[in-house]
């Protein structure tokens, strides 16, 4: 079994969900997002196994979602996805990826239908 957490240390609910994939035996590919952000192939594919619109995968309390007006309903699906490409802590975390299935750790116990 493979398996990425897009995950961000400062993050509770991501420390806890690295936790649950850990206790299940479980070594995952962690990659820290804000550092490595995915490329916008991944970030397309996310949204497509989540059945998502780039929308509501953002993270609407943060301060660059503010500052940038993404709340415009005229923006398109393309210019969201830039969006989060360009400021990466708009995007809601963790993100955990498993044998091409696809769960956000929130709750973090999500994640375990597909471990």
């Amino acid at each position: 079994m493979s398996v990425k957490i897009l995950h961000n240390p400062r993050c509770s609910k991501s420390r806890q969900t690295l936790e649950i994939i850990r206790e299940k035996g479980i070594e995952p590919m962690v990659v820290e997002y804000l550092k490595t952000p995915p490329s916008r192939e991944e970030l397309v594919d996310i949204l497509t196994k989540l059945s998502m619109s780039p929308r509501d995968l953002m993270r609407k309390g943060e301060a660059d979602y503010k500052d940038n007006n993404l709340a415009d309903e005229s923006l398109t699906d393309d210019q969201l996805i830039d969006a989060m490409l360009e400021f990466p802590k708009l995007i809601e975390r963790p993100i955990v990826i498993s044998d091409g299935q696809v769960r956000i750790g929130r709750p973090p116990e999500s994640v375990s239908e597909i471990l």
